[in-house]
């Protein structure tokens, strides 16, 4: 029986993976997708955005997106990638593909060493890792500084050893791309996007194209179809954890996650929620909101100060019109930012 070939989505917290899966879904040319989502936080936020694309032909739609909730995947690889992979390679004569979409904080290189095991490596093979890269973020510095004083520094210490664990992240997901997606080069003008293209040539591994890329909106045949069986040369895909027999995830790093009945006036909440991001260190907010008077779902979803809004698919008879959010960052004072959401009026 054929190995099913399976494409990792890497790249960091907001730089378009679910969108970027969503299109894919859309645009399937006829294949037969299976995706693995995993989702940072209790509320899942990606999953449901990925089923409401309302492109999965059998009735119970679960049955092709399988969304893993317990923290990382490279984390939580043992405890429930094993037995998710098993279920659907039981169904591998029904599937032409697998979309790995992992969080912002997992590193993709343990997650690829699983395919070593002879229980997937008999079934599945990582056809390749595509790493999704904000341009815009890059250009602004949020992410890894101001890339002119960020090269110069490096010029001058090769050795260098500051580095923030979001920024030895960043490079992990680099040093495993076959492939990387520059995203939302629409929102940086010439100047930058060149500059941001120039710095990453230098950071990637020889031959790794960089190919930009609007709103996830991509043709799959550039996707899909590496043949590069990356589990079989991760040697030459060198990450800062190598020497590490298990990695740990900084413990900062949390999610708070926010339910209300509460209807909300988009622009008031929005305000309130850049608010927050001035107090704490908040690296990512996503989530559903009901807007009073509307009868569709409004998705928010964004990085730091740059939110994003747009309205997805009507509010279903059964569900509750909850408005669901979930704030991912560092040392986060959950009392506060619940406090702060319940008191906008």
């Amino acid at each position: 029986m054929h190995k099913i070939p399976v494409t990792v989505v890497t790249g960091f917290l907001g730089a378009g993976k679910t969108s970027l899966v969503r299109h894919l879904l859309q645009n399937n040319q006829g294949r037969r997708i299976a995706v693995v989502v995993n989702e940072f936080g209790e509320v899942g936020i990606d999953g449901e955005l990925l089923r409401s694309c309302q492109v999965c032909e059998e009735e119970d739609p679960s049955d092709n997106i399988v969304e893993l909730t317990n923290g990382c995947l490279c984390c939580t690889v043992q405890e429930e990638f094993f037995p998710t992979m098993q279920q659907l390679l039981k169904r591998r004569e029904q599937i032409d593909c697998m979309l790995i979409e992992t969080s912002g904080l997992a590193l993709p290189k343990p997650l690829v060493q699983a395919f070593r095991w002879p229980e997937i490596r008999n079934g599945a093979t990582v056809d390749g890792v595509v790493t999704v890269v904000d341009c815009q973020a890059l250009a602004a510095g949020t992410l890894v500084g101001d890339l002119d004083a960020l090269e110069a520094q490096r010029q001058a210490d090769p050795n260098l050893e500051h580095e923030t664990p979001i920024e030895e992240l960043f490079e992990d997901q680099l040093a495993c791309a076959d492939l990387v997606l520059l995203t939302k080069v629409d929102l940086v003008d010439e100047a930058n996007r060149t500059k941001v293209m120039d710095w990453l040539k230098q950071e990637l591994p020889p031959g790794v194209k960089i190919v930009p890329c609007r709103e996830g909106e991509i043709q799959p045949d550039i996707l899909l179809g590496f043949n590069a069986a990356v589990e079989d040369n991760l040697d030459s895909r060198p990450s800062h954890h190598d020497t590490e027999e298990d990695h740990d995830h900084d413990d900062e790093v949390t999610s708070v996650q926010f339910i209300s009945e509460q209807t909300f006036e988009p622009k008031t909440l929005i305000s309130k929620l850049q608010q927050l991001v001035q107090q704490q260190e908040i690296y990512r907010i996503k989530g559903f909101v009901d807007v009073p008077q509307k009868p569709m779902r409004m998705v928010l979803q964004g990085v730091g100060n740059r939110l994003e809004t747009f309205y997805d698919r009507p509010w279903q008879t059964k569900e509750s019109r909850q408005t669901r959010l979930v704030l991912i960052g560092r040392q986060l004072d959950q009392t506060q930012i619940v406090g702060e959401l319940r008191m906008v009026v």
